[in-house]
């Protein structure tokens, strides 16, 4: 037996402590409102535990109303940027080994100048997203 890949097949942590391995992530928005049906009985429980690799600063901005995101950097270096309630926008540099926090309604993005790596778990019931 071998290993699943993270960054294809992406992890729900569900409701009495389930892990589910995931369908095949196809990187489309579509993917995402499928998984939402599939654990829509999870609520702002369930937690959707994925890996991405980027090279480039995100064309859109998001948001998880319902419960706080981690971010772990495992490789190169991200800039993340949270607008903050009162609209300023707070920069963190993470590099690897290093996690940053998004907290509940705070739209967020990223950048990358050359390849990172991130770990993400995210609350991800009702997550909206918007033009960068």
């Amino acid at each position: 037996m071998t290993g699943t890949d993270l960054k294809s097949h992406p992890i729900h942590l569900g409701l009495e402590a389930t892990a589910v391995i995931e369908p095949e992530f196809t990187g489309a928005l579509d993917w995402y409102a499928d998984y939402a049906a599939r654990h829509a009985g999870d609520g702002a429980e369930g937690r959707l535990v994925s890996l991405f690799s980027f090279d480039r600063p995100w064309d859109m901005w998001e948001m998880h109303p319902m419960g706080a995101e981690v971010v772990l950097c495992i490789a190169g270096t991200l800039t993340l940027h949270q607008e903050q309630p009162d609209g300023g926008v707070e920069t963190v540099i993470l590099s690897a080994g290093q996690y940053a926090i998004n907290p509940p309604g705070v739209w967020h993005t990223a950048d990358a100048e050359s390849e990172a790596t991130a770990l993400f778990i995210t609350a991800g019931a009702d997550t909206q997203h918007r033009p960068r």
